[in-house]
């Protein structure tokens, strides 16, 4: 399956899912889920390049072992316990529960290096916030946040692809939420073309230039950065 095929499933899928709930809302939790499956598969990716052994992360990766908890938020600037790992909530199957989302958000907040906190803090709070409304009641809130978990499981993030997969998958979802939405989201996409072609216009024109200072408080998915 090719990028586009992949990017297209994902969106045929997520936006079947959303029901009532408006794109530009839909899209906060879809991207979240993403977001927060990536630093979860780049933590145990970490581990593993360090001989940790999957049995070791299961047994060893909780906040009781605080050097370990220290070494991993100094190297990666945040930390997740094996409870709260996104491949742990798929392993629960119908033990999983609304609660394990919580949980797991409050924590990584909680859980990131001081020195990272302007990269990391708050990143999930649109998501933390927002889960009520997946659902009436906790069970409903599960059943959307299962099949959200399903849908985005196989997205590889494994660094072999040649291509940014996490990149170009925002990137589809931002444009077609965008679209479904339109000015009622408040917000507008920037075509993927397009960026690249205004930064090698600009970077052509700044080239001669040792030291480069951007300021673009409207980043949006940061294609133009």
């Amino acid at each position: 399956m090719n990028k586009q095929q992949l990017a297209s499933k994902i969106w045929q899928s997520a936006n079947k899912m959303r029901s009532k709930i408006e794109a530009n809302e839909y899209k906060d939790y879809i991207l979240g889920f993403i977001f927060y499956k990536f630093l979860s598969d780049k933590e145990v990716e970490y581990l593993k390049k360090t001989d940790w052994t999957d049995e070791d992360i299961k047994e060893y990766l909780n906040e009781e072992n605080i050097e370990e908890v220290q070494s991993i938020q100094k190297n990666l600037g945040y930390f997740i316990s094996y409870e709260n790992l996104f491949s742990t909530w798929l392993k629960k199957g119908s033990d999983f529960g609304v609660d394990n989302v919580r949980d797991a958000l409050s924590a990584f907040s909680r859980l990131i290096n001081n020195s990272h906190k302007k990269v990391f803090d708050r990143i999930f709070n649109t998501l933390q916030t927002g889960l009520s409304k997946l659902g009436e009641s906790s069970g409903a809130q599960t059943k959307a946040i299962s099949e959200l978990l399903k849908l985005i499981k196989d997205i590889p993030m494994n660094g072999k692809q040649d291509y940014d997969v996490l990149g170009f998958i925002y990137e589809y979802l931002i444009s077609n939420f965008a679209a479904n939405a339109g000015k009622k989201a408040g917000e507008f996409y920037t075509p993927h073309e397009v960026s690249l072609l205004m930064s090698e216009i600009v970077a052509h024109h700044l080239k001669e230039k040792d030291k480069i200072e951007i300021y673009d408080p409207t980043s949006g998915s940061g294609s133009l950065l």
